[in-house]
């Protein structure tokens, strides 16, 4: 458990920049809609996406180490980043099913990458489930891509694991839509 407050402590920092970018991007994002004679219901803005998406930023596009330095400050040992490299090359895993083994990892894939399935399908009407693997896919392909620059690793299984988990959280969504939306009426 205190490894995943860890993680969520690290998070933090990214949601907070996103919400901050979110507030700062909203009036815009109405005048333009406004302009365009269209209007965004309140349930569609979903700030709660976009801190969604600062944390796993600060989880996956950063260096390990400073992800670690965001953990350490969470147990009270501060800030200590002398002498890592931001930049450096990465590792790569091209063999598949390797990292399977590991529950943790397996379950922190699938469920991280859920909502990049749930809130599309949300806020987009014509968000089906060949869009729903393709955003899952290319959302992880940019970000394995991108570690192989801050030295973390491209790896097969996180590729495959969490376009899965966009992918369930597509049909999570569809599976709640149609259960709120097939209630009956008047109860």
């Amino acid at each position: 458990m205190t490894r995943t407050a860890a993680y969520l402590f690290a998070k933090l920092w990214g949601a907070a920049a996103a919400l901050a970018a979110f507030l700062c991007l909203r009036p815009w994002r109405r005048r333009r809609l406004r302009a365009a004679g269209q209007i965004s219901p309140p349930g569609r803005e979903l700030a709660l996406f976009w801190m969604y998406c600062g944390g796993m930023a600060v989880l996956t596009l950063l260096p390990r180490w400073v992800v670690w330095t965001f953990q350490d400050c969470f147990h009270g040992y501060g800030w200590n980043a002398a002498g890592y490299p931001f930049f450096a090359l990465g590792a790569v895993n091209l063999v598949p099913f390797a990292t399977f083994g590991d529950p943790y990892i397996l379950l922190g894939n699938l469920v991280m990458f859920l909502p990049f399935g749930f809130f599309p399908a949300l806020l987009f009407r014509n968000f089906g489930w060949r869009r729903a693997l393709a955003a899952g896919f290319c959302v992880t392909a940019f970000i394995e891509t991108s570690q192989l620059f801050v030295g973390r690793a491209f790896d097969i299984d996180d590729l495959m694991l969490n376009t899965l988990g966009a992918f369930c959280g597509f049909l999570l969504q569809r599976a709640l839509g149609r259960g709120l939306c097939c209630a009956p009426a008047g109860k």
